[in-house]
């Protein structure tokens, strides 16, 4: 019997006709495990995943090999995306049993009694290759091995449950301070593993690692901008239809790994704004724009979320939907084809299984990416449209707050920074989203699709999205927003926050209980969440004086930094923030109903300041505000007032650009 026909996930629907014996991930599977002292099989995985469709149709669809799984364990399927704190902790647990690390599908074999892991793997395959085993002969292998042992197992679960907690819920010391010098190092340790021939940190499989960019902004900005140029010249960037993909198999960004997901086109679009807006760089906000434009396009629905991601497959061929003959596009674009031909790569051999995926002319370190013309838009145009006839990749159309939470704050930042308002009505339709499905007697759900929300958010939900309202309030003033920022700091910290050892804990205190619990300030494919959660509270408590936001706020990143002293390089979010904590950079808070005047303001603070300053614009008719807030009100008969803030100190208050002027540079 298949327990899946009833998930909203579209991963585990995928499942939904196998001959396993499926669960979802909960206590009817567990309690039978318990009972039938049987060994859980747990597969965790996503819908864009490639190899765990080719899991799926060589093993799981196989009625022999369902069989044996039936016979030998109790089989969980787990969806990645729903369930990150499980993958957090099998994936940590697989990285320690094999020395090497995870991915997916994750393939973990777990006790019965308290699902410590003994075994694990990612892909097998259905018959000995790849130097792997065939998942029959693990099948059978792993049983004999609790079958024999599982009686002697005490010492081992002791060891495994010692080890995953120290690997993800370490309680250092809090009282750590932040000095330059691992910044510093942290730098030393990217530029190391800098590919300098072609950009990016690291050999294939080469991912972008945004946050690690991000780090080596702040003192080698030439080796960022060079990698974000071969990126977008690169086929790790779609030009027909826009977004990037999510890694290169190559190391000269050639050929991708066709999934694109919801989370690293938000992370990229941040960047690419910070780098273009903040350095000058007309291609980089080129690029950005793109990717803004993709996001609204193609990724987010009717009702105002962002779906989850792309497949990588399509018609059961990863990358097929995506590369060209040359006699298709020659016959696509008549006359134009020679320069389209030679500007995009097709004058060279093919690069993908007889195929062209398109890339650009990468640009040497030191120049600019030449702008599309206008006879390339349109060529593009054209196979947009005929590519649109194709059997496309399916969508994995849940809703997720966290990741929808990035692209909330990445689109508002793209709408204030680049001038698109269109950018801002998308993140706010989204937030809108979120807060009519997601936002449930106070306190968030994790995913919704089709109009039904479920499962109680993580760390990550709350710190994303309060992040991401902060930056909306930045872009146009809505009361109801602050409020929901103030109620999203109260359960962080009455849910998540660890207030012996600083930061936040993964889950909430009223969380199900697991195998450990998950405390971090490292990142992965995301910012570690309590660092962003350490970042949103400490604006929040700038915005209206509350002290216990800035406190928890600053034990998170006291905490933070003792984490860094250890692995720097992978601790770059914690890194950033302390950086800015350090330099004590002023907001500025200016109250006026005048939109001429009060864009003419905020244009004076970016160009004294930088453009990625935020100037929060309260109308002069707001009344009621919290805290601090109250007390900076706007001066009678003066169309703009400005206040000048350093924590919770502020300037008194400007009416006039000389006056603004004067307190920017005290």
């Amino acid at each position: 019997m298949n327990r899946l026909r009833d998930a909203t996930s579209p991963y585990l629907l995928q499942h939904a006709d196998n001959p396993v014996d499926w669960y979802p991930w909960g206590e009817a599977a567990l309690a039978r495990a318990r009972d039938e002292n049987k060994p859980i099989h747990l597969s965790i995985g996503y819908s864009a995943c490639h190899w765990c469709h080719v899991m799926a149709h060589e093993s799981f669809e196989d009625a022999t090999i369902a069989a044996l799984m039936n016979r030998l364990f109790v089989n969980i399927k787990v969806d990645r995306e729903e369930r990150p704190d499980l993958d957090k902790i099998y994936q940590a647990a697989h990285q320690l049993l094999t020395g090497s690390n995870g991915g997916w599908p994750l393939t973990m074999f777990l006790t019965p009694a308290d699902q410590v892991p003994y075994f694990g793997g990612t892909y097998f395959p259905n018959v000995p290759r790849y130097g792997r085993p065939s998942f029959s002969q693990v099948l059978n292998r792993v049983a004999g091995i609790y079958a024999k042992n599982g009686a002697q197992m005490a010492a081992f679960k002791d060891d495994m449950r010692t080890a995953l907690a120290t690997h993800l819920g370490g309680t250092q010391d809090q009282a750590a301070s932040f000095e330059p010098a691992l910044m510093a190092r942290a730098a030393q340790q990217l530029v190391q593993s800098f590919d300098d021939q072609y950009g990016g940190l690291g050999r294939a499989p080469k991912f972008p690692h945004p946050q690690a960019l991000a780090l080596l902004l702040v003192s080698d900005p030439e080796r960022v901008e060079f990698t974000l140029r071969a990126m977008a010249a690169g086929g790790l960037f779609d030009h027909v239809g826009g977004g990037f993909f999510r890694y290169s198999t190559d190391d000269s960004w050639t050929i991708p790994h066709f999934e694109k997901m919801l989370y690293d086109n938000a992370a990229l679009l941040s960047l690419y704004i910070e780098v273009g807006a903040s350095r000058g760089r007309a291609d980089l906000c080129v690029t950005a724009s793109a990717i803004a434009t993709w996001l609204q396009t193609e990724m987010q629905d009717a009702a105002g979320g962002f779906h989850a991601s792309i497949d990588a497959d399509a018609a059961g061929e990863e990358g097929s939907y995506y590369v060209w003959s040359q006699a298709q596009v020659a016959s696509l674009l008549g006359d134009t084809y020679p320069e389209f031909a030679q500007c995009y790569g097709l004058t060279t051999p093919a690069n993908f299984e007889g195929h062209w995926h398109l890339r650009r002319r990468a640009p040497a370190p030191d120049t600019v990416l030449p702008a599309v013309s206008a006879p390339q838009h349109e060529a593009l145009q054209i196979l947009y449209a005929a590519r649109s006839q194709r059997s496309a990749p399916a969508h994995d159309d849940k809703i997720l707050t966290a990741w929808n939470a990035l692209t909330i704050c990445a689109l508002a930042r793209s709408g204030r920074l680049l001038a698109r308002p269109a950018d801002i009505v998308s993140a706010s339709r989204a937030l809108d989203f979120l807060v009519a499905h997601h936002w449930r007697d106070g306190r968030l759900l994790v995913t919704s699709r089709g109009g039904t929300a479920s499962l109680a958010a993580y760390l990550d939900d709350y710190a994303f999205l309060l992040s991401a309202v902060l930056e909306l309030l930045a872009c146009r003033w809505r009361r109801a927003d602050l409020d929901f920022a103030l109620a999203l700091a109260e359960v962080l910290l009455a849910e998540f926050e660890d207030v012996q050892h600083g930061g936040f804990y993964f889950t909430a205190h009223s969380h199900e209980q697991l195998l450990v619990r998950v405390r971090s300030f490292s990142d992965d494919a995301l910012p570690a969440g309590s660092v962003v959660a350490a970042q949103g509270l400490l604006e929040l408590s700038h915005l209206v004086g509350e002290m216990r936001y800035r406190d928890a706020a600053l034990r998170a990143l006291s905490a933070a930094t003792q984490a860094a002293q250890t692995a720097s390089h992978s601790h770059a979010s914690a890194l950033l923030a302390n950086y800015v904590v350090a330099a004590d950079s002023p907001y500025v808070i200016l109250r006026g109903d005048d939109e001429q005047q009060l864009s003419a303001w905020c244009q004076l603070i970016a160009a004294q300041l930088g453009p990625a300053l935020r100037c929060q614009i309260i109308p002069s008719s707001a009344e009621n505000l919290p805290g601090l807030l109250a007390a900076r009100r706007p001066a009678p008969d003066a169309p703009v007032t400005a206040y000048v803030c350093r924590g919770q100190r502020c300037s008194a208050p400007a009416t006039t650009p000389e006056a603004l002027l004067l307190a920017l540079r005290h």
